[in-house]
């Protein structure tokens, strides 16, 4: 198999061939543009020499003289001033009568063919293959007093001059490149590393299969589920949220715009209820898009506890109201059929032994006694109560606060023909047996044991709970904090299961009682315990016309 090579070694070396090729392509136009200056500015220079040595005194009589000594005499001086390259004095026939580096030219033509210009009394700049080589020069002519043009000043630079200059100015400017590229392969290098490093030391083909497997398993996934970052706008929709929250726009169209125009929020969806601290918040009570949902909640920390954006998961409140009944009414068939078997037992030993000992008299005053009590509270519930799932659900309060030594008194107004609209069975049968569960586990803490009276009614257009016990009572200081999430005075007995259960009935109470809009107010007992009221009101209907 081929070994590829990394992506960080990759990134890194087109990085460093890149900036070799930027360095390069400025490294030429620098050198164009260096050029083309040194060009205009030596050819000004020899342009503003040959004029100058044109003016001077005596030069236009000793070239019309061809006084060739005297010429090098006046010349000489300058040309060991100058950085020409030479200086060359000529008449007009186009014969040498001075060379600064080639005396033996001396009455010799000039090469080059561009006099012509010259000898109409212009100045010129060329570039021309002269006696000494190419050079780049100016032409300047010599006039008598009458203004005639009777000589020729020719002073230039050779382009081997101006390529010496070139070079010298590329090898510094060479080696300010070559520390800016070795400044460039560092912070290549870092850059590279810093990339792999926010890319969790992936590869690309890594990252791009994780992407998909993650759409493949939100896709999946049965709950909905949908991210925003921290400026509230959408990054991620899954099908099922879409679905659940009848949401008919495809994810592309979603994502990037804010939450509040995708999704209808409850009031404070954003606030420490939904959000606790950066740990997130699990199984809370939110409406989204009108319907109820539990949501969970957890931040995006890309850095430790720098909250970036939050994941939102969640699901119908309805399904787990529906496994969360289903799940009630098992355990409390269970429950039934455990203490009836239990009473049944007992029941059946305390008969078997009347009738071993021949107390038959006794025997059937028993039988009669205990069906008259079982059946006089069928009675009383089946008449007062509507609902048959109340009604069975207070059958097993009471015998299961009989089995524990606890007696439940029904009050004898109790009535329940139909339910507040905000509150369903399923949550007034959570209202009502968490409390007397509650109620019991109170009263067996006491020194004495006395009966646990319940009183329901829906009289006067609201829903009316009273439970009271004479149990241990609660201090003023846990009044306030008796409603809230996870708190308990239950021990858990080291039990992780049962204590994880702890806190959880009253919290509930708290939130459907809340949902339907009522309230629960706590007070004490005489001469000691607990009273609970929940008071329900019923919202009355508005007609319409």
């Amino acid at each position: 198999m081929k070994q590829r090579l990394p992506f960080q070694v990759k990134l890194f070396l087109s990085l460093v061939f890149f900036s070799c090729l930027l360095l390069a392509l400025l490294g030429a136009i620098l050198f164009h543009f260096i050029d083309r200056q040194l060009h205009h500015d030596l050819g000004q220079r020899a342009r503003v020499q040959a004029s100058q040595i044109a003016l001077m005194p005596g030069l236009a009589d000793k070239v019309a003289a061809r006084d060739i000594p005297g010429i090098a005499r006046l010349i000489q001086p300058l040309r060991n001033e100058s950085d020409a390259s030479y200086i060359v004095i000529g008449d007009i026939r186009e014969q040498h009568l001075y060379h600064s580096e080639s005396p033996e030219r001396l009455n010799l033509p000039m090469i080059g063919g561009d006099n012509a210009e010259v000898l109409k009394g212009k100045t010129i700049i060329s570039v021309r293959q002269g006696g000494i080589g190419v050079s780049l020069r100016s032409k300047a002519p010599i006039l008598n007093a009458h203004h005639q043009v009777i000589g020729i000043v020719s002073v230039g630079y050779l382009t081997s001059y101006i390529a010496n200059i070139n070079a010298r100015i590329l090898w510094q400017a060479g080696l300010y490149g070559l520390g800016l590229l070795l400044l460039l392969f560092l912070f290549s290098w870092v850059f590279t590393r810093n990339l792999k490093k926010q890319m969790f030391r992936l590869e690309p083909k890594d990252i791009a299969q994780l992407v998909l497997q993650q759409k493949a398993l939100l896709e999946a996934m049965y709950e909905g589920i949908f991210a925003v970052n921290d400026e509230k706008r959408l990054i991620l929709i899954n099908r099922a949220a879409r679905e659940l929250l009848d949401i008919r726009q495809s994810e592309k169209e979603l994502i990037g715009k804010p939450l509040e125009a995708v999704l209808h929020t409850s009031p404070g969806f954003f606030s420490q209820r939904y959000a606790s601290i950066s740990s997130g918040s699990h199984d809370q009570i939110a409406v989204l898009n009108h319907r109820e949902v539990i949501v969970n909640r957890v931040a995006i920390e890309v850095e430790p506890g720098v909250e970036s954006g939050w994941v939102y998961s969640f699901r119908d409140k309805n399904d787990i109201n529906t496994l969360s009944s289903q799940l009630s009414q098992i355990r409390r068939y269970a429950d039934n059929l455990r203490i009836m078997r239990h009473e049944q037992l007992n029941w059946t030993a305390t008969l078997v032994g009347l009738l071993q000992m021949k107390h038959y008299d006794e025997a059937i005053r028993y039988i009669q006694a205990q069906s008259d009590g079982a059946q006089r509270v069928l009675d009383f519930v089946s008449a007062r109560f509507t609902s048959p799932a109340l009604c069975g659900l207070l059958l097993g309060k009471y015998v299961s606060a009989r089995e524990k030594g606890v007696e439940l008194l029904f009050d004898p107004a109790c009535q329940l023909s139909h339910m507040p609209p905000g509150l369903n069975e399923t949550e007034l049968m959570s209202v009502i047996g968490n409390l007397l569960d509650n109620a019991v586990d109170a009263t067996l803490k006491a020194p004495a044991t006395a009966p646990v009276e319940l009183y329901i009614s829906d009289r006067n257009q609201e829903l009316l709970i009273e439970i009271a016990d004479r149990g241990c009572g609660v201090e003023d200081a846990v009044k306030p904090q008796l409603f809230r999430q996870g708190f308990t005075s239950k021990p858990d007995a080291g039990n992780e299961i049962i204590g994880s259960e702890h806190g959880i009935g009253l919290f509930l109470v708290a939130g459907y009682v809340e949902k339907a809009g009522g309230n629960i107010e706590i007070t004490d007992n005489t001469p000691q315990g607990t009273i609970f009221t929940v008071v329900i009101p019923f919202k009355p209907t508005v007609q319409q016309g």
